[in-house]
């Protein structure tokens, strides 16, 4: 097991199946030592998803696990891509889209799930830049979306 799984494992995580795209587009891509990753929803492990409105049909506290769940999936393709998470060196920028009601104002809140995941397991160099812009609306109803950029070591 390596470090970074042997630190999710102690938060007590454990890492999805990873998402695959739903649309014509690639999970990640790759220009030197910078990957970007897709966005991906709040799914579970054992493939329900979290879905709704924040501030209509979920609280902050629900929208956060949604965005824990975000960052999981987003580990668990980079593990893919990567073969090894200790490969990421630095966790660059997030990207989290909360789908909200006209009324909700809370989403840095709600990707403070994602953000703080990625700190909690990398450190330092999980902190990054951020957007955490309100959405209408998300595909299949996602609560949240995030997506992100990283440094990564070569092999």
């Amino acid at each position: 097991m390596t470090v970074v799984e042997s630190k999710l494992a102690e938060l007590g995580y454990t890492l999805p199946p990873p998402p695959e795209p739903i649309g014509n587009y690639l999970s990640a891509c790759r220009s030197g030592n910078i990957m970007w990753m897709s966005g991906v929803g709040s799914r579970r492990a054992d493939g329900s998803r979290i879905s709704g409105k924040l501030g209509a049909d979920l609280t902050i506290e629900q929208g956060y696990e949604a965005a824990q769940w975000c960052a999981l999936n987003l580990l668990a393709r980079m593990k893919v891509e990567l073969g090894d998470l200790d490969r990421v060196t630095r966790i660059l920028k997030v990207v989290g889209m909360v789908n909200s009601s006209p009324d909700f104002g809370e989403q840095a809140r709600v990707v403070d799930g994602a953000s703080d995941l990625f700190v909690s397991v990398f450190g330092e160099a999980g902190r990054h830049g951020r957007s955490a812009p309100g959405m209408a609306v998300l595909p299949k109803d996602a609560a949240v979306i995030v997506d992100c950029v990283i440094e990564f070591a070569a092999n």
